[in-house]
């Protein structure tokens, strides 16, 4: 049985004044449209149409039936065309979380960009170094700089940036500018320290090979925008990813070091559960971020 289909049909009847002219104008031939009426008419219980080789006349049945049928099919025109235009819009409440730092210089402003876009939408940024999980915390969308292990969750890569060792030039001017990653050893370098773990071996790649060296220092943070603002503050060296620094170098707050040798890059994965289909506000908002071009 196709309720929307018969509606159709009988609509074109009732429309074209006849069986014959009906069928033209849907491109079928009279007797499959009589038939598909006699079907309709046996399915209901009632007559909807007085219909002879020179006359056709709804029957007060097959006015009203008219009537409610065109009510019913404008009520699907419309609710199929709020449902696409869902689709080409995001609405509803995205939830976001993102990396301290990371989250506060470079996923904010993009994220009220993505907004302003979209005013049907309202958007949460949270933002931790702490590491969020997509349920726990309620995450439509988890920007992680690392693929996750869940293998149920969806992760795509949005942006990549390369890593650099950078510090104040008050420091390197009280402490001297390491020429190698041996040199690092007689320097304060400021260490990240997450989930019970020094970060405290740094690798580098150079003419040489690659190259691990353990740094020390007297300071060891799990934040990023902690280890970030000491650098500031010319307190050692720091081992940045460039999106978090570049403002930094140009305007000449911080330097970088070591630039004859390359330092692990940084993959930004967009994290986020599977859905049939995935809601747009999802799909919108991380095809949004890989076009952002974040290095």
């Amino acid at each position: 049985m196709d309720s929307i289909g018969d509606i159709e049909l009988f609509l074109a009847i009732a429309e074209a004044g006849g069986i014959s002219a009906a069928a033209r104008a849907l491109g079928s031939s009279p007797p499959a449209v009589s038939r598909r009426l006699a079907a309709l008419e046996a399915r209901l219980g009632v007559r909807l149409a007085e219909r002879s080789a020179r006359r056709f006349r709804l029957t007060d049945e097959g006015a009203l039936y008219v009537d409610r049928c065109r009510a019913i099919l404008g009520n699907v025109r419309d609710a199929e065309s709020e449902v696409s235009a869902r689709g080409a819009s995001a609405r509803g409440l995205l939830r976001v979380g993102a990396p301290m730092e990371l989250g506060r210089r470079r996923i904010a402003p993009l994220l009220a960009e993505f907004a302003q876009c979209h005013p049907g939408l309202e958007t949460h940024l949270v933002l931790s170094d702490a590491g969020l999980e997509l349920g726990q915390d309620g995450l439509d969308v988890a920007l992680r700089v690392h693929r996750p292990e869940d293998p149920a969750a969806i992760a795509r890569k949005i942006a990549s940036t390369r890593r650099l060792v950078c510090a104040s030039p008050d420091y390197l001017a009280r402490r001297g500018t390491p020429a190698t990653p041996a040199d690092l050893a007689h320097h304060d370098c400021l260490r990240l320290a997450r989930r019970h773990r020094l970060h405290d071996h740094w690798r580098f790649r150079g003419e040489e090979g690659q190259i691990t060296v353990k740094v020390g220092g007297q300071l060891a943070s799990g934040s990023g925008d902690v280890l970030h603002g000491w650098a500031l503050a010319g307190r050692g060296l720091s081992l940045e990813a460039l999106w978090d620094v570049e403002d930094d170098l140009q305007s000449g707050r911080l330097v970088e070091c070591l630039q004859d040798y390359w330092c692990d890059s940084i993959d930004l994965f967009a994290v986020f559960l599977p859905g049939q289909p995935i809601p747009p506000r999802i799909r919108l908002f991380v095809d949004f971020m890989a076009a952002a071009r974040l290095r």
